[in-house]
């Protein structure tokens, strides 16, 4: 064997890790500074849940979820029986609004907008709302639903109102979220699907739509999660009451609201409703921690 050759054999101890090399300090230093960034990151969070669960499981039972809220220092009763329907309620029409409007928004940003300066200006348009601040589109919720100058369009403090200014909230990581989704589909599928004869509208929604379903479901998750935890937007839209909704006029009377009742309660000097709004607390930090799971449980399923 010559010398050249020698100088470019295996050699296995070439392999193992010098701990006292720079390269494998640095290294170590990097992961723990990293590690210790993360536990800091997690630490709040802990605290949270730890303070909530706390203050809010000792206050929780059933009459709470079937009762509406109780007057000052009347102890043993009243819930957020109220609050709870008028979350779910003001939620689902925020749904049932920008659902439709987001999906549809993204697959025209994803798949028809090629070269389109307007879908420049759409993803603008769209980074700029979901930075706005939540009081902003209360604001703005208010001026055109509440006390809209329009004689004919129905006016005032409303379910209604509320459920639109979730909508505004909720759109944009609806439309993020299911653009990149629709990104994610393999191309090939496209081509595959125009080769057996579909056409562009065909292809999108018979093949695409489905494939991206998991990761859509995720999008619109988080940002159901997002809007039952708002209360600038419905202080200005929805406002409160301490009564059951009316069946007859329910969707343009105010409606009460979780996160409302934990800010009117709260800060109260009674202690009877400070747990009430303990109890409601915990209820709406679990609906978002479960939202978060069912997102990440979606997202595992993977269609390509």
């Amino acid at each position: 064997m010559t010398s050249e050759q020698s100088s470019f054999s295996f050699n296995p101890s070439r392999l193992k890790r010098d701990p006292k090399s720079p390269r494998t300090l640095l290294g170590l230093i990097m992961t723990a500074i990293a590690g210790l960034f993360t536990l800091l990151a997690i630490i709040p969070l802990g605290f949270v849940l730890y303070y909530i669960l706390i203050k809010g499981f000792s206050s929780i039972n059933l009459q709470s979820f079937t009762q509406l809220p109780p007057p000052p220092m009347v102890e043993n009763q009243g819930g957020f029986g109220n609050a709870l329907l008028g979350t779910m309620i003001m939620v689902g029409i925020a749904t049932l609004i920008s659902v439709p409007i987001g999906v549809m928004t993204a697959i025209y940003l994803s798949e028809f907008s090629a070269g389109s300066k307007v879908a420049e200006w759409v993803r603008f348009a769209t980074n700029v709302l979901s930075g706005v601040p939540s009081i902003i589109i209360g604001v703005f919720a208010y001026g055109i639903l509440v006390i809209n100058p329009i004689p004919w369009f129905y006016r005032g403090y409303s379910a209604w109102a509320g459920g639109f200014a979730l909508a505004l909230l909720m759109l944009p990581t609806i439309i993020r979220a299911t653009e990149e989704a629709l990104k994610l589909v393999p191309r090939e599928v496209r081509w595959a699907s125009v080769g057996v004869g579909a056409n562009d509208y065909q292809t999108v929604l018979q093949v695409v739509l489905p494939a991206a379903i998991p990761a859509i479901v995720t999008g619109v998750t988080l940002g159901v999660a997002r809007a039952a935890g708002e209360t600038a937007p419905l202080l200005f839209t929805a406002l409160n009451t301490q009564f059951w909704p009316n069946w007859d006029e329910w969707l343009f009377e105010p409606t009460a609201s979780l996160s409302v009742l934990v800010y009117n309660f709260a800060t109260v000097p009674f202690e009877n409703q400070n747990e009430i709004a303990f109890a409601a607390a915990l209820v709406l930090v679990l609906f978002v921690l479960v939202t978060n799971i069912v997102a990440r449980v979606v997202t595992s399923r993977e269609t390509y």
